[in-house]
């Protein structure tokens, strides 16, 4: 699906998730909201003879719900028209690198070409340094985009985050929780479109810099020197060779010696110089190793993004998608594989086990219960046949016993196979029912459990997996959905 499509189903999400007690949308809305997409989305797939998918059941029925919320809340609709992002962002940052660029090199004489031009030389400085930065980000990847905080990133994924006033409760609860889901899902898409915007204010900057060079080359007649408290003219000559040496080796543009640029310093003894080579020079730099490379960086940025938004990722397998009971949506139904491990599972929380199926993986899921593994077993003696590589094998649960003390050889080796080997994310459910049996009605019970589920929590992270604590006897299933 594009980005647009993902964005409405992010937001019905959030609204329907957060609207529990169908304050907001009854479930008369809810349905008649599916029926109609199912309808329209095979009208949709008949005009372009295609099949019914995924994408056009759920950009009709959030389309569906959008209007409907906006038809009864005014201050909704108008929530939904404000959510473009800021456009004026990606012009206006390139056009005031333009602008600063053409007025940098300013601060000096306008009539002279100084040879260590402070702006200039900082320009190109300055691209190389972000230029190795990229490269060592590349080599290891961060997880945040440089300088980019958190808020920034939230403004131009969501745009204005300002919520508006007079919204039922839980519907401000449903838009604040939009907020937050789709910066976290964009965070690419935006990233990718920061650094174009970036990237091609830079090259902006840059050519500023350039033309304004030439622009007053016509109407002025440069001077060129330089002149340095700690510098001599072979130490010139040597800073200059290298800042000018991509230039001088595209462009074929004649060198330089120690006496030409002693000739150069300025005083009273001086070589009279027009400037053009230097001028010629700089321009050469500057389009070389500032202009050239950010445009192609901006171009990536540019492709990436375009990408992102035609094909945005969605992950289609989480409860609520599943729950939605369209089968264009849902492909064949969902199997929960559990591998128990040094655990007996009776018929009380087998029951527990196809519900909590159910809650995860949808109405028509199927639970698959593996024969419990032995404490200390190995793990590829346990699974045996399980095809965990399969993506279409079904989800992958090991369930362990919160009466246990966890062991890093026993069940940190366990979970650490799983999570290599299962091409789905491993889920980890921990019973607390056994241990709450145990325990009775001690006064300390609450407090004890309480310690013991922090202690696996920590250790199935880890380990590379989140634990996920159920009560299997009496489970929360909304809570675990």
């Amino acid at each position: 699906m594009n980005e647009q499509v993902a964005r409405d189903v992010v937001l019905v999400r959030a609204i329907e998730t957060i609207d529990e007690k169908r304050d907001i949308l009854s479930d008369d809305d809810r349905k008649y909201a599916s029926r109609s997409a199912h309808e329209l989305a095979q009208w949709q797939a008949a005009e372009h003879q295609s099949a019914v998918t995924a994408d056009h059941f759920l950009q009709q029925r959030s389309e569906q719900i959008i209007k409907r919320l906006g038809e009864r809340i005014p201050s909704f609709a108008v929530f939904v028209k404000r959510r473009d992002r800021l456009k004026a962002f990606p012009l206006a940052l390139p056009l005031i690198g333009l602008l600063l660029g053409a007025g940098i090199d300013r601060i000096s004489d306008p009539h002279r070409v100084d040879l260590l031009s402070a702006p200039l030389l900082a320009i190109v400085g300055w691209n190389l340094f972000v230029y190795v930065a990229l490269l060592v980000w590349l080599l290891v990847p961060a997880r945040k985009t440089g300088w980019a905080s958190d808020s920034l990133m939230r403004r131009l994924a969501t745009g204005r985050t300002a919520l508006p006033r007079r919204l039922p409760q839980p519907l401000t609860a449903a838009l604040a929780k939009y907020v937050v889901e789709w910066t976290t899902l964009s965070y690419p898409l935006t990233r990718a479109r920061l650094s174009r915007t970036v990237h091609l204010s830079a090259a902006m900057f840059g050519l500023g810099a350039l033309l304004s060079l030439y622009a007053r080359g016509l109407l002025t007649q440069y001077i060129a020197g330089w002149e340095s408290t700690f510098l001599n003219a072979a130490q010139v000559q040597s800073i200059l060779s290298v800042v000018f040496a991509p230039a001088r080796f595209v462009f074929q543009l004649p060198g330089f010696s120690v006496a030409d640029i002693e000739a150069l310093r300025f005083g009273p003894y001086r070589k009279p110089d027009t400037g053009a080579l230097w001028v010629h020079l700089y321009a050469a730099t500057l389009f070389l190793l500032v202009i050239a490379p950010r445009l192609v960086l901006a171009a990536v940025a540019h492709w990436q993004a375009r990408r992102r938004a035609r094909h945005f990722a969605l992950d289609l397998e989480q409860p609520y998608f599943r729950n939605l009971g369209d089968k264009s949506l849902r492909g064949q139904p969902g199997v929960l594989r559990v591998l128990p491990y040094s655990f007996t599972v009776d018929e009380a929380r087998h029951g527990s086990l196809t519900a909590v199926a159910t809650a995860l993986l949808g109405e028509e899921a199927r639970l698959m219960l593996r024969p419990s593994a032995s404490y200390g077993d190995e793990p590829p003696e346990v699974l045996g046949d399980a095809a965990l590589e399969d993506p279409g094998s079904g989800t992958t649960a090991v369930l362990f016993n919160l009466a246990a003390t966890p062991e890093k050889e026993n069940h940190g080796a366990f979970i650490e196979y799983l999570v290599r080997r299962s091409a789905r994310p491993l889920l980890v459910l921990i019973d607390e029912s056994g241990l709450r049996e145990r325990l009775g009605g001690a006064p300390d019970a609450d407090g004890r459990i309480a310690e013991r589920v922090a202690l696996w929590r920590e250790f199935c992270r880890f380990h590379g997996a989140d634990a996920t604590i159920v009560d299997l006897l009496q489970p929360d299933l909304k809570a675990l959905a």
